[in-house]
């Protein structure tokens, strides 16, 4: 990661050997406000927005200097725009080709406030028209340019830390009088927005109260997002319709929306999928009060027994062309939704891996759906599928009543799904009432693990799904629980390998309906056995 930052500074203008000092210790560096071959010069070629004007008071708006520290680093042919300590209030800045963003520890890049009802000139950029396509994602999704920093069209640029970018001015889209009514003009309502782009880094910076996305990005191919801290107000990080992304070493704390949300929306005006896609080593919650992971702090919210946050990872819920080839691993869910898998809008999701992951608190350790809520071009948005998936080496405790979910719908079943090396403990608690319930289908509904209601098993409940294999897998609950601790409906095909039950409940664990070819080996208190077709019984 490092060369491969030497290398993309070298091309934006910074000498390899001096470049990073230089930025520093601004006292070393003269302020050049035009371009110096690097060849000819022991100084690095950069852009310090002071040069230009911007004042850095965090009263002063500086968008005019800023975008023109960025025009004048374009127009030389690449460069490295430079914010000292200090907070720069400002507008929209627009990212250009081959120039990076370089926040020095003390720089911060302050949303500018604008009134509740927007202003008629000035403020934030315009929201640019959609097509036909607008109404099959939300307000947030549709628009880039109403954003505190945005980009569309452009290569080979990049965002530095150790610096903070605070979102303070902007909206979140959701009908309150405490910030910007998110559709006025003059209003800007993410922190970061991408559209159409590619090989973009974005590196060891804070994002504080970035509005309705800290990023978003769409249509962004060869993307490297590392070591970012975002505390925020809505979602973190949304990867819309990318391809070749890596998202590494965040730490994401979203109590009111998702922490990573990898989406295959219809915003570029067709179905693209998100693909080749990893993150590793990631930390999300959706537990504490704003800005106390950045400070340090950790002030966790006051919240009902049994309530946390959103704050997780989810591919969705806006599904339109697909997720394929990804992984997500060694990462830690701490009082949040749990892992969630969608496709309702047509998506072809495949080549999935979840591994190494550790969850405390959550309401639903993993949930995987396919879903017929289909908001997209008609007719040719029909029911996608959900296939070859992978979910290993997880541990999760204090887990709410829900259990783990894998649910498709009829004539649509999730398929090739192995889930191994997996423990999983519940609150428990349930009574018999509960674990006689017969769910709704609910196929059209919007995809949560609370849409089905309580549900009548204490670890997994599956519907819909052909050619399942568990293995290595224990539920304990807190609490002693009448529900079985696997629940099955519409399963054709299904191997459970070496399972363990919650203690003092060695029978009625498995409630089998419409099972057919079902094999049971190697489990505590359970004969081995094959049955071609099982009606419904409980064993």
């Amino acid at each position: 990661m490092q060369d491969f930052r030497r290398e993309f500074l070298k091309m934006a203008g910074l000498t390899v050997a001096g470049g990073a000092t230089t930025l520093l210790n601004p006292s070393r560096a003269t302020a050049r406000p035009h371009p110096v071959s690097a060849a000819s010069s022991p100084m690095p070629v950069y852009f310090d927005v002071r040069t230009f004007g911007a004042k850095g008071d965090g009263v002063s708006i500086d968008t005019l200097a800023i975008n023109a520290a960025i025009d004048a680093a374009a127009n030389a042919g690449g460069g490295t725009v430079l914010f000292s300590a200090g907070v720069y209030a400002c507008y929209s800045i627009h990212l250009k080709s081959n120039v990076a963003l370089f926040l020095q520890q003390g720089a911060t890049i302050l949303a500018a406030p604008t009134p509740y009802d927007g202003l008629a000139s000035g403020g934030y950029d315009r929201a640019e028209p959609q097509g036909a396509w607008e109404p099959y994602q939300d307000y947030g999704h549709n628009h880039w340019h109403n954003s505190l920093i945005w980009g569309e069209n452009i290569h080979d640029f990049g965002i530095f830390g150790p610096g903070l970018i605070w979102g303070k001015g902007l909206s979140r889209g959701h009908d309150e009088k405490t910030l910007p009514n998110t559709t006025a003009p003059g209003v800007g309502n993410k922190a970061i927005a991408l559209k159409n782009c590619r090989n973009v880094i974005l590196s060891d910076f804070s994002i504080l109260q970035g509005g309705w996305f800290g990023i978003l990005a769409t249509g962004v191919d060869n993307f490297t997002v590392d070591n970012l801290k975002i505390d925020t107000n809505r979602d973190g990080i949304d990867i819309d319709c990318c391809r070749n992304v890596r998202v590494t070493n965040c730490t994401v704390n979203s109590p009111w929306d998702d922490a990573i949300c990898p989406k295959s929306s219809y915003a570029l005006g067709y179905a693209r999928a998100t693909e080749n896609l990893t993150i590793a080593n990631c930390y999300v919650t959706g537990v504490y009060e704003l800005g106390s992971v950045l400070d340090g702090t950790w002030k966790k919210m006051d919240m009902p027994k049994g309530r946390v946050g959103t704050g997780r990872i989810k591919m969705g819920t806006e599904s339109n062309g697909g997720f394929k080839n990804i992984t997500i691993s060694n990462c830690v869910f701490e009082s949040c939704q749990g892992f969630a898998l969608e496709s309702v809008d047509g998506a072809i999701v495949e080549n999935i891996a979840f591994t190494g992951i550790t969850m405390r608190d959550v309401r639903a350790p993993f949930f995987l759906r396919l879903g017929a809520r289909l908001r997209g071009p008609k007719p040719q948005t029909v029911v996608g599928t959900m296939r070859r998936i992978i979910l290993s080496n997880i541990v999760s405790s204090g887990a709410a009543q829900l259990p783990s979910i894998i649910a498709g719908v009829t004539g649509h079943p999730i398929e090739d799904l192995k889930i191994s090396d997996v423990y999983l403990q519940q609150i428990g608690g349930a009574g018999a009432d509960m674990a006689a319930i017969q769910p709704a289908e609910n196929a059209e509904k919007y995809p949560e693990p609370t849409m089905f209601g309580d549900l009548p098993a204490t670890g997994m409940f599956i519907r819909h799904a052909k050619n399942i294999e568990l293995s290595n897998i224990e539920i304990a609950t807190e609490s002693p629980d009448a529900r079985p601790a696997f629940y099955l409906d519409d399963v054709d095909t299904a191997d459970f390998f070496r399972l363990k039950f919650p203690q003092g409940q060695q029978s009625g664990q498995l409630r089998l309906k419409n099972v057919s070819d079902f094999r049971l080996f190697g489990c505590h208190h359970y004969p081995d056995a094959k049955e071609d077709r099982i009606d419904d019984k409980t064993v």
